[in-house]
């Protein structure tokens, strides 16, 4: 089962990146630099291995808490990186 979820992780992340680049093949409106693929998949690899390193280490009743703290965090950064929510120089602002 461990060895189960991690291979999903491992195997969801590149297939995740192909929606860009698939989508930059028939529109402009999609343009991802390789720097702009190399953040999103380690953004998205850490997330995954964050969360199945709650699954497997952390206590039962803090995994929950664990798991939407490391998915609302991914959502905040992911936001920043694509539109600058906030103004960080993260967004090039």
């Amino acid at each position: 089962m461990k060895n189960k979820r991690l291979k999903i992780i491992l195997t969801a992340v590149p297939t995740l990146l192909l929606i860009p680049f698939i989508a930059m093949q028939f529109t402009d409106e999609v343009v991802w630099t390789s720097l702009d693929s190399v953040v999103m998949g380690i953004l998205l690899l850490s997330a995954g291995l964050l969360c199945e390193f709650a699954l497997r280490k952390v206590a039962i009743k803090y995994r929950i808490a664990l798991c939407i703290a490391t998915l609302v965090g991914f959502l905040i950064l992911w936001a920043e990186l694509a539109v600058g929510t906030s103004g960080t120089p993260f967004a090039g602002n």
